[in-house]
């Protein structure tokens, strides 16, 4: 080290190495001791001890503000977003946000010095790509890069390309946690999940902080930072969090929509909260704590949230599943019987789609069902909406319908709590199909307008299940329309709207001249049906005579069809695009009757070759005598 000392006005600079001289200053040889001699003892003693003090101090490294969790993100919508970090030491409060890195042009913050950081973005742009950092007023301290990067939500009810991914008893800490994230990211790279969902257990054993620090933000650091996280509480988070208080690690760690500021109705607890995701509604309930009775708070409050949704789709998500014979048994354990029996009938009610569950550690799934209430022996197949596997190319993807005949779609359920561990089970609930699994894994989600594709992904990287199901929207509430169809696309099902085809005639009329009600040009001429059959103006019957034949072809386009045309190739002598024969025959009089009704005007050609007043000599003009006269010629 270098000591600078004053000398005659000068400084002496002696170069130690620091550790000699503590050394040298802790063992100065002690000299025989007399009274007087142990007060100076003593004060060289304080000397040194204070020498070294402030010798260490010079030469030991200064704490520094540095970023000890995340920074990960909190309760999305399409205009804001809750970015919460935590750091080493105290510090105030600033995310820098922007189109991109390097660019990070606008900023919110609080003064607040803390070690928990939580900023909330407002203002931002729907389905908008924003990069960010996190830091204090002085200093970034992560961020700025493509790695720290988030989209905000679709405008609610915006039916976008969504993928999810789902984690259930994922809180391991340990290499299956590990190799079960590793296998989504493989699946996923080219793809990432726009939000992702853990159905409790999150951190074992007890959901404390240093638990949650190794089970969730050592292991996902990547996802946190560019998808957010809704989670539900566990029996193991559970342990050290209170719902009733909300309070404990959880909810320290989580924010979560009470207020309903993400979709939904307010909850007024993060205990259980609803949120929108472009044209999905997501429910999220506990299972663990919160009163589970039909009159409760919780099921009250998700009797009224869930009806008054408009989404496409309802997604519900909770810890303890409703169907299962893995490590726990639906027939036997009350948390598991309570909510389905008390929960399920309202979800069902108003149209659930798929149901989320962790705490066994396997994965099962259920086939399309509805109204099973009871204990599995109580399955009826009635019940049984499809109890086929929901696969395309094999036993077929499950067909959602709702209308006033079949007012419940059914629904799918999903224990997926095998993504930190496994622990048997005999896996035989009868409303699952061939798909119970012993094995490490996760979902992966993926929504498109009114089709959902759910898959589980091994631990291995592989899809050890798939299924599909296909919403069919209630276009048609009067009629019983199991296919669902709009051929003309204008929101009406072709079982409740007169004019599928939506070219101005009714189908029943269509039907009864033999045009097709679902093809608007039927004999695929260039004119629509309603074109043809209206020629004459009167759009309420077909003539033969008058109209053109929406099902037959016009080779000569001279208005008339080639079924009744006698001189389809254009050589009637009144044929607008033909040329004379000198012969008088049905074309021409069907020419000469569109030209008297207005429907067509006389040609140069016309007029010569079909004006028969008088006879022989033009009169420069066709008229009613020219058509009964040719009539007489006729013979008719």
């Amino acid at each position: 080290m270098r000591i600078c000392m004053p000398q005659s006005g000068l400084s002496l600079v002696l170069t130690i190495p620091l550790g000699i001289l503590l050394l040298i200053l802790a063992s100065r040889p002690a000299a025989a001791e007399t009274p007087g001699d142990r007060d100076a003892a003593q004060a060289s003693a304080d000397v040194s001890v204070s020498l070294r003090e402030v010798l260490a101090s010079w030469f030991s490294a200064p704490e520094v503000v540095a970023v000890s969790r995340g920074p990960y993100l909190q309760s999305g919508t399409p205009t804001s977003i809750i970015v919460k970090w935590n750091t080493t030491l105290p510090a105030d409060s600033v995310v820098r946000y922007g189109s991109a890195p390097g660019n990070l042009t606008e900023s919110a913050g609080s003064a607040d010095l803390s070690t928990e950081h939580e900023i909330t973005l407002s203002g931002l742009a729907p389905e908008t790509a924003y990069y960010y950092s996190v830091g204090s007023s002085s200093q970034v301290l992560a961020g700025d890069d493509a790695d720290h990067r988030f989209v905000t939500s679709p405008v609610v009810g915006t039916a976008r390309p969504t993928r999810i991914w789902v984690l259930g008893d994922s809180g391991t800490a340990n290499a299956n946690a590990v190799a079960v994230a590793d296998a989504y990211r493989s699946y996923a790279s080219d793809r990432p999940a726009d939000l992702w969902m853990m159905l409790g257990d999150n951190a074992y054993t007890s959901g404390t902080q240093s638990q949650y620090q190794a089970a969730v933000f050592d292991i996902y650091p990547d996802v946190l930072r560019t998808a957010v996280l809704w989670p539900t509480l566990g029996n193991h988070d559970g342990i050290s969090a209170d719902s009733a208080t909300q309070s404990g690690p959880y909810y320290d760690i989580f924010s979560l929509p009470k207020a309903g500021e993400a979709g939904g109705l307010a909850s007024g607890t993060e205990a259980y909260y609803a949120f929108d995701y472009g044209n999905i509604h997501f429910i999220c309930l506990d299972s663990q704590e919160t009163d589970r009775s039909p009159g409760g708070a919780m099921l009250t409050w998700a009797a009224a949230d869930i009806a008054q949704t408009t989404q496409d789709w309802i997604i519900a998500f909770w810890h303890h599943p409703p169907y299962s014979k893995g490590s726990h048994d639906s027939d036997t354990e009350g948390k598991l019987v309570q909510m389905r029996e008390n929960a399920l009938p309202i979800l069902e009610a108003a149209g659930v789609d798929l149901v989320l569950s962790g705490h066994s550690h396997s994965y099962e799934r259920s086939f399309l069902l509805h109204g099973h209430y009871g204990a599995s022996d109580t399955l009826s197949d009635a019940m049984k909406v499809d109890d086929g596997n929901g696969r395309e190319g094999e036993d077929g993807a499950y067909k959602a319908v709702y209308d006033e005949q079949n007012p419940y779609r059914g629904a799918v359920y999903v224990t997926a709590g095998s993504s930190g561990k496994i622990s048997g089970g005999p896996l035989d609930h009868p409303v699952m199909v061939h798909a119970s699994l012993n094995v490490l894994g996760s979902m992966v989600l993926d929504v498109e307008g009114n089709r959902l594709d759910a898959r589980f992904i091994r631990s291995d990287g592989s899809v050890a299940d798939a299924f599909t199901i296909l919403k069919i929207p209630d276009n048609c509430p009067s009629l019983a329309n199991p296919a669902q169809t709009d051929t003309d696309g204008d929101a009406l099902g072709d079982a409740c709207d007169s004019d599928d085809d939506n070219d101005g005639l009714d189908d029943g009329f269509e039907n009864s001249i033999g045009t097709n009600p679902l093809l608007p040009d039927s004999d695929g001429d260039g004119l629509s049906d309603f074109a043809e059959v209206s020629y004459d103006g009167d759009s309420s019957a077909y003539n033969p005579v008058s109209d053109l034949n929406p099902l037959a072809t016009d080779t000569d386009g001279d208005g008339i069809a080639d079924n009744i045309d006698l001189s389809p190739h254009g050589d009637g002598d009144l044929a607008p695009l033909g040329s004379p024969n000198g012969l008088l025959n049905l074309g021409d009089y069907l020419v000469m009757q569109r030209i008297l009704t207005g429907h067509i005007a006389a040609t140069a050609l016309e007029l010569e070759h079909g004006d028969l007043y008088p006879v022989g000599a033009p009169d420069g003009k066709i008229d009613i005598s020219d058509l009964l006269q040719m009539r007489a010629l006729l013979g008719w």
